[in-house]
């Protein structure tokens, strides 16, 4: 109605010869129009209620004999690691000193996964609904934490340095009292200590060397270097929960995945003397990952939904559940590393063959993987896959959607 009433005013200032206003009101018009047009669509998206409706290839406009491929070929090769994930893990770190498990282990299942195109579901593999272990995929769920502590004003700002907020001890040394959270969420803190049992310098230790150069190793200035290093993601962990001051899976479940409709299926350990006193209680300190343990266990059709809300620039449905500005923020490239963002990997280094660079992913242990395609509006979940074929999954999907 007030896109026609301003063309009504346009047509009736055209007959006075007014051409000046005549076309600042065309624009004012084409304007309205783009704007309501923006917001049909965006009421248009659909989101899944408790049931996720689905489409076949047809309904979605995508190839069938292509999206069938895509489902084969990530049965196809799924990770050859044993499905005993004590076994598997303690292969992995076998050359770290003194490494234990700490924190729960369940028996991975086999290859599943979705995808996820405009919303609905179009396509899914293996047993969707098992809740498994997801490793380092955890560490995306807790930058969302993180997220939401800067939208509620628990954290100012994430270049803000973290010793004033947690002034227990743990940022107190020289090097270490210069970390940001920033820092932090790009695994570039170079911090030095040990926690619950574990030190930095144990957490992928380098190849050669002792202990003690590992020890003593010359310290990067926070920020300069990236390094993967569990501990100080667990340190993250642990530096929110002074900021939350209540666990971190309440804070996830509360402010998050309610929200967005997600089972009641997940969970979310720490270890066994990962408990800290939290205002007089216990609390556990949780993991950001299942490297000792622990960390974030839950099935494909919630990890679906946390995709889904990235996708959508963190709004579900009428309710901007975490702030764009951090969707954003959390793939753009790091100082120390271009193909890492705030604990979300970007292909901006091409990682990826043959996969747009706009594409982000989560990433995890084994072959776990949430993949974030906006081009496409396409959300992948992928759990026990073979990694050096994630981009083959991708482009046979991307294939899929382009070739109807």
């Amino acid at each position: 109605m007030l896109i026609k009433f301003v063309y009504a005013i346009t047509n009736t200032i055209s007959e006075f010869q007014f051409p000046f206003m005549t076309r600042c009101l065309s624009i004012l018009a084409f304007c309205l129009s783009g704007f309501v047009y923006t917001m049909v669509l965006a009421q248009n998206q659909y989101y899944p209620d408790s049931i996720w409706a689905k489409k076949n290839s047809s309904e979605s406009g995508m190839n069938a004999a292509l999206l069938d491929s895509v489902i084969q070929f990530a049965i196809n090769n799924e990770n050859k690691m044993e499905t005993d994930l004590r076994i598997a893990i303690s292969k992995a770190y076998t050359n770290e000193p003194d490494f234990r498990i700490a924190g729960p282990v369940r028996p991975r299942g086999k290859a599943a996964g979705l995808i996820i195109h405009k919303g609905y579901i179009v396509a899914e593999w293996g047993d969707p609904s098992r809740v498994d272990m997801t490793f380092s995929v955890t560490k995306s769920f807790l930058s969302t934490v993180a997220g939401l502590a800067v939208d509620n004003k628990l954290i100012r700002n994430i270049d803000d340095r973290v010793q004033p907020y947690v002034w227990d001890g743990s940022f107190d040394e020289k090097t270490n009292s210069l970390i940001t959270w920033r820092h932090l969420l790009t695994q570039s803190s170079d911090w030095s200590g040990c926690q619950f049992g574990f030190c930095d310098w144990a957490d992928r230790p380098p190849k050669e060397g002792t202990i003690e150069d590992w020890k003593n190793r010359k310290r990067n200035a926070p920020g300069t270097v990236f390094e993967y290093n569990d501990v100080r993601v667990n340190l993250l962990a642990y530096s929110l929960l002074q900021v939350w001051r209540k666990p971190l899976p309440i804070v996830l479940k509360e402010k998050f995945m309610d929200p967005i409709g997600a089972s009641t299926t997940w969970r979310w350990y720490g270890y066994d003397n990962s408990f800290v006193t939290m205002d007089g209680l216990s609390v556990q300190s949780v993991s950001g990952g299942g490297h000792f343990g622990g960390g974030l266990f839950i099935n494909c059709y919630d990890m679906g939904r946390f995709g889904l809300l990235f996708l959508r620039n963190g709004k579900w449905k009428d309710q901007q559940v975490i702030s764009s500005q951090w969707v954003n923020e959390a793939h753009q490239p790091s100082a120390a590393e271009k193909g890492y963002g705030l604990l979300w990997w970007t292909n901006l280094t091409d990682e990826l063959k043959g996969v747009s660079q706009k594409v982000y992913y989560s990433n995890g242990f084994g072959g776990n993987y949430i993949v974030i395609d906006n081009e496409h509006d396409l959300v992948i979940v992928t759990r026990w896959l073979d990694g050096s074929k994630l981009n083959g999954l991708i482009q046979r999907t991307v294939r899929a959607i382009s070739s109807k």
